[in-house]
Formats: structure tokens, C-alpha cells, sequence
């Protein structure tokens, strides 16, 4: 996957969330690092067509992203979405959790997208749990089947906000257990995250960002080895430290 963002700007009720944000990388795991608030999460939603931008452009493999409704929509479809929460609909089951998106957005058979579930859940070993509603299952166990979810729908790519911030530590491998499996069969993943160790192990391509800015941007192993900007330094050094 080639990831091209151009001049993106996007601000919130007068203040500046992203300014002039441009990074060319290429890669099947591009990972975004960086302090709260530094704006991660509303690049990824740009780049997921549930943000606009106020300005500058994003292209996928070459493809600009238009941001208009209709040409939303069908990016939309084609893209796996996970949030810091799972987002599940509490009333329904893990296994109807993952078909609605199927029947409803996709038109597929309720028996297909039942199919396609099923043997998702089974290869994530998630499958004792399909007739289960969200309350009844663990955070870790919620997250899995929001991967479950994005990943039925076949998607272009992926793309993960946060995905284990609730998590706690047992859960949150769990999590990252499944997103390493998912790189592994070569998946495209864009990813924000605050796990470091993680980020250096799945990443093709890194990139910090902070205060709305991309201050560097290099292969994983590069950036947290011999970082070059003095903010990138000293984050890492901090968050390091333990």
C-alpha cells in the first residue's frame, strides 16, 4: 500500500487539529506514533472518509480520495475500521455484530455473511462466544470480534485507532496477538498506537506526530533506533525510560 497525504489541514471550532500535514510512505503496516492530542486519531479518521479535511488531498496506491459523499460511501465499504472501543451494538450477538455489516452495507445472503462469520470467529478462537451480546464478554474478547468484524468484510485495508488504550495488559496482548497474526498474512494495516514495542515490531513505515505536525517519518527499526528530531528524541527517551 502507498500512503500519499498532501498539505492536509483540519481544524475544530477555530483551533488547528492537523496543519500541513504531508508524508509519502509505502508499506503493508504504516504505524503513527506521537503524544495525545497531537492529532493521530483525526489523521486516521480523515483517512478512513469519516473526517474532511478543511484542505490538501490523500491518495491510496496512486488513487486521490475525493471528499464528497458518494465517493465516502464507497470508500467507506472497502475499508475495515477499529476503534479504541469496540463499538458494538449491545443488543445484538458477536455473531450478529459481525453479519449486520455484511447483509446491510454489503448485500450478502444472511446465510453467506453467517458463513463468513463463523469461520472467522473459529480461526480467531472466538467461536464459544458468537451467541454471547457484549456485556457478557471480556474487553479483550469485545476488540477481537471488532477485528472480526472489520476483517469480514474484506476490506482493502485496515485501520486501527488505538485499538487496546482500555485494555488491561493481559487483554491487550491478546488484542495484539491478532494484529500481528493479521500483518503476517500480509494485510495492508494503517495503526495508531501508544505501544512502542509493538509499533517497532509490525511496522514497515513510522511516523510521529505532534502538535497537528508529522515531525519524521522512517522505517520502524530506523526511527526508534537513531531518531533525528529533537521532539521524536525525547519523547522516546521519556516514554522509553521503563
Amino acid at each position: 500500500m502507498k500512503l500519499e497525504v498532501s498539505a492536509l489541514h483540519k481544524s475544530f471550532g477555530g483551533l488547528p487539529v492537523l496543519r500541513n500535514v504531508s508524508l509519502e510512505v509505502e508499506g503493508r503496516a504504516i504505524v503513527f506514533i506521537g503524544p495525545s492530542g497531537g492529532g493521530k486519531s483525526t489523521l486516521l479518521r480523515i483517512l478512513a472518509g469519516l473526517e474532511h479535511p478543511d484542505s490538501g488531498s490523500v491518495r491510496f496506491d496512486g488513487n486521490e480520495l475525493a471528499f464528497r459523499e458518494d465517493a465516502l460511501r464507497q470508500h467507506r465499504r472497502r475499508v475495515g475500521v477499529v476503534f479504541q472501543s469496540a463499538n458494538l451494538f449491545p443488543h445484538l450477538t458477536a455473531l450478529d455484530n459481525i453479519t449486520l455489516p455484511l447483509t446491510r452495507v454489503h448485500g450478502e445472503s444472511r446465510k453467506n455473511a453467517e458463513d463468513t462469520a463463523m469461520q472467522l470467529l473459529e480461526r480467531f478462537q472466538l467461536a464459544d462466544h458468537a451467541h454471547k451480546k457484549p456485556a457478557q464478554l471480556s474487553g479483550g474478547q469485545r476488540q477481537r470480534v471488532a477485528i472480526v468484524r472489520a476483517v469480514a468484510i474484506r476490506p482493502a485495508f485496515l485501520l486501527f485507532d488505538e485499538p487496546t488504550s482500555a485494555l488491561d495488559p493481559e487483554m491487550t496482548a491478546e488484542v495484539l496477538d491478532m494484529i500481528v497474526e493479521l500483518r503476517a498474512e500480509g494485510r495492508d494495516l494503517i495503526l495508531v498506537t501508544h505501544h512502542l514495542a509493538f509499533a517497532r515490531k509490525v511496522a514497515d513505515r513510522v511516523a510521529f506526530l505532534a502538535e497537528g505536525q508529522i515531525l519524521e517519518q522512517a522505517p520502524g527499526d530506523q526511527l526508534f533506533a537513531a531518531p533525528r528530531d529533537p521532539t521524536v528524541i525525547r519523547f522516546l527517551e521519556r516514554v522509553l525510560k521503563y
